[in-house]
């Protein structure tokens, strides 16, 4: 019987051909797309296992390891706006840890750099940044260290005598080698729970109307084998023959499909790897794939198009003149709406109850709201479909109006299968637009923390805390040469108010703090005549008192805000000039035109006069921007692959559809066209047919999503979601109109498949 199957599915002419063809392209898309998928996560992990050695010395403490410790300080850097991972290192013995994959520690002088950190060293002026590294480039680090290709990673190389009591300096016994996702204590490196229950989303929006296309594509010429088979069981075949007759006819596909989709993901990967969906790209040998995943994928979409070509065949299970039986089916009813309902309640109790602990659980619970409001989507989307053909029906006195209401009322099923994916494709494009658009809000903006873009600034810790290095009072805190660097505008010194009373430590800084009583700096008027951008005294002054976002934490710079008074005055204060220069430096501030060049040599000017000012180096908004802007470009990113994927697979997935429709409807065309209806009027019907349950699904799915990423965010990050810019509606407008052109490109194909021999051979 597998042999007649084959020779069965294979000699079926053009039309068998095609319809094979399609079928491997779809399920082609779909295993790449998943593969893809389980790739992500594998390279997220991959990233994450490399990021812990970086806190070896945050972690790894105690006694255990080697004899000889390595002296270990890791701190931060920045150069435009890029994150630089620095770790000074020195041995104390043969046995000292190093690095993985290097062989041994860079000596006094030396410094290993990554290859992206080594480029920049060699082509940037030295005053911009290789003089903050002692010594010289001798090394660097190797692949096996670095989270990704272009990450910026130094390590530098320190006697152990003048490295031994600098702060935050710890012995280490033994490498981390604990992933920062299972590991509290570790700083550096990503919380890939967060991630992967992303990646499990868009996977899924993506999947969804890759699916409803191999579903599409399977029921060309559905009827047609359906008679085949019937006929079969009329000349003696029973029902485990021609069972097993589909079902080699549907793995036929599918397994090439599945081959398809493997070599897909091969061709692809290199450019999936430079996707920075986490920040930073990856490598492509991270994005692996494992035993267990190929297997589930290789093995699974066979058996399951075999299970659903079993199902197929119900009809002809059960008798052979079923077929030929063809009644109006019964009408939808409104419980269909009931998935729809309880995807978006089991979203809206997360969001009351809030998400469950651990990653799993999250993405279960994310993943099967979402999946039910898709499904919903597709289960509703019949019953939506009759009501507005109804409506359609009795509201005009058109003939192309009235036969497609007609036809839609009658069979609301087939009429939506044709328009499902792109309404699922809708869906995804709202979700992801809602969340992209919301995070970019809350994260993007800064408000009124952002008044100085071009300025730095470098901290020192006064009060309750004790300094890492600070200048001796009464001493010029002004590095030489400081204000001679070209494009530096502005140096200005804010001293320590002695009325200042330092805050208690808190869990967290609150996004608004009120200003304490007093304020925490001060600052001559001079100074700030000489350069009103940062504000300006009030008449008479001679010391004005300023204050920064938060002086407990060392995350926001001590610098001028726009926290003055409305007017830009900042408010006098009763130190006289004459002590403000014996008081400790609160900060030193740099203003500059905003060219790289300028901010890279006033940060190497301060860090090389405060080398020991490790905890908060000297930076801006700008850098404490460029983390979260990273972020934002890699959920850009998947938002992206969601909706380009979707959307143009759901074309797809319309373009079958129509096609396989006027193919199964070529007799009773032919037969209106017989009795005098204009070949025009069939086209306006075919038309009509889509886009009536396109425009009918096209605003539920639309506040779906948004609804559905509401509660998503409000779950998750406790944001609300902001509603769309231009873009989305320019975005759903274009894909309804390529969708008009894609079923207006089909139509040519009504006059070949409505000619009066088919009415005569049908």
């Amino acid at each position: 019987m597998i042999r007649l199957a084959l020779r069965l599915t294979l000699a079926g002419g053009r039309e068998a051909i095609g319809r094979l063809a399609i079928i491997t392209v779809a399920v082609a898309l779909g295993v790449g797309m998943l593969l893809a998928a389980l790739a992500g996560i594998n390279g997220v992990n991959a990233k994450n296992s490399r990021y812990a050695w970086l806190n070896s010395s945050l972690v790894t403490t105690s006694a255990t390891g080697t004899a000889d410790p390595t002296l270990w300080r890791i701190s931060a850097d920045y150069f435009d706006g890029r994150l630089i991972g620095r770790v000074d290192v020195a041995g104390t013995g043969p046995t000292s840890p190093v690095p993985p994959g290097m062989t041994r520690l860079p000596g006094p002088g030396e410094y290993y750099a990554s290859p992206a950190l080594a480029e920049l060293l060699r082509t940037r002026p030295a005053n911009q940044l290789a003089d903050r590294y002692p010594g010289h480039l001798s090394g660097t680090v190797p692949a096996e260290s670095l989270p990704a290709p272009n990450s910026l990673i130094i390590v530098v190389g320190y006697p152990a005598d003048q490295l031994r009591d600098q702060p935050d300096v710890q012995p280490v016994r033994q490498l981390e080698t604990v992933s920062p996702s299972n590991c509290n204590q570790c700083v550096v490196g990503l919380r890939s729970d967060a991630i992967d229950l992303t990646l499990g989303v868009v996977a899924l929006a993506v999947l969804f109307p890759v699916l409803i296309f191999i579903g599409t594509a399977s029921r060309l010429a559905a009827a047609r084998r359906e008679q085949r088979f019937a006929a079969m069981r009329l000349v003696g075949a029973v029902p485990r023959q021609v069972s097993t007759i589909a079902t080699v006819d549907a793995m036929l596909s599918a397994v090439a499909g599945v081959a398809l989709g493997f070599a897909l993901f091969a061709v692809f990967r290199p450019l999936l790897a430079r996707i920075p969906f986490t920040g930073e790209p990856f490598f492509p040998a991270d994005l692996s794939l494992n035993v267990v995943g190929i297997v589930l994928v290789a093995l699974g979409i066979p058996l399951g198009a075999a299970v659903a070509a079993r199902l197929a065949l119900r009809r002809v299970q059960i008798t052979p003149l079923g077929v030929s039986r063809r009644v109006t089916p019964r009408p939808p009813r409104a419980y269909r709406l009931i998935p729809l309902l309880a995807g978006l309640a089991e979203l809206a109790n997360v969001r009351m109850t809030g998400p469950p602990p651990g990653s799993t659980r999250q993405l279960i619970v994310y993943l099967l709201g979402m999946t039910l409001v898709m499904v919903g989507l597709v289960v509703a989307g019949p019953w939506l479909t009759m009501v507005g053909a109804r409506l359609l029906a009795r509201r005009t006195r058109r003939p192309a109006t009235l036969i497609a209401g007609r036809r839609l009322a009658d069979n609301p099923k087939a009429g939506f299968r044709a328009v499902s994916g792109l309404v699922v494709a809708l869906f995804v494009t709202s979700v992801a637009v809602g969340i992209i658009t919301s995070i970019v809000d809350h994260r993007g903006n800064h408000g009124d923390e952002v008044s100085h873009p071009n300025a730095i600034s470098t901290v020192f810790l006064q009060g309750n805390e004790a300094p890492d290095a600070a200048p001796k009072a009464g001493t010029d805190p002004v590095p030489p040469g400081l204000s001679d660097v070209p494009g530096v505008t502005a140096v200005v010194v804010v001293r320590q108010n002695p009325a200042w009373t330092p805050p208690g430590p808190v869990p967290q800084p609150e996004p608004a703090q009120v200003p304490h009583p007093e304020p925490v700096g001060l600052v001559s008027c001079a100074a700030l005549a000489a350069h009103p951008e940062f504000g300006r005294c009030e008449p008479g002054a001679q010391v004005a008192g300023v204050d920064s976002v938060d002086l407990t934490y060392f995350t926001d710079r001590v610098a001028f805000t726009e926290r003055a008074l409305p007017s830009g005055t900042w408010p006098a204060s009763s130190v006289p000039l004459a002590q403000l220069e014996q008081l400790p430096t609160v900060s030193i501030v740099v203003d500059t035109d905003g060219s790289t060049g300028a901010i890279e040599a006033a940060r190497t000017k301060l860090e090389l006069a405060y080398p020991g000012q490790r905890r908060n180096l000297p930076m801006g908004d700008v850098d404490k921007a460029a983390d979260i802007t990273s972020a934002l470009v890699g959920w850009r990113q998947l938002a992206n692959v969601a909706i380009l994927t979707s959307l143009p697979i759901a074309g797809c997935g319309l373009a079958v559809s129509i096609v396989g429709g006027l193919s199964e409807r070529r007799r009773p065309f032919s037969l209106l066209r017989l009795t005098g209806v204009p070949l025009a009027t069939l086209r306006r019907v075919v038309l009509l047919e889509s886009l009536v349950p396109l425009l009918t699904v096209a605003v539920l799915a639309s506040v779906a999503g948004f609804v559905a990423a509401h509660l998503f965010l409000e779950a998750q990050m406790r944001y609300a979601v902001r509603p769309p810019g231009v873009g989305y509606y320019v975005l759903v407008l274009g894909g309804l109109v390529a969708s008009v052109g894609i079923i207006w490109s089909t139509l040519p194909l009504l006059d070949r498949v409505s000619g009066p021999e088919v009415a005569r051979n049908g």
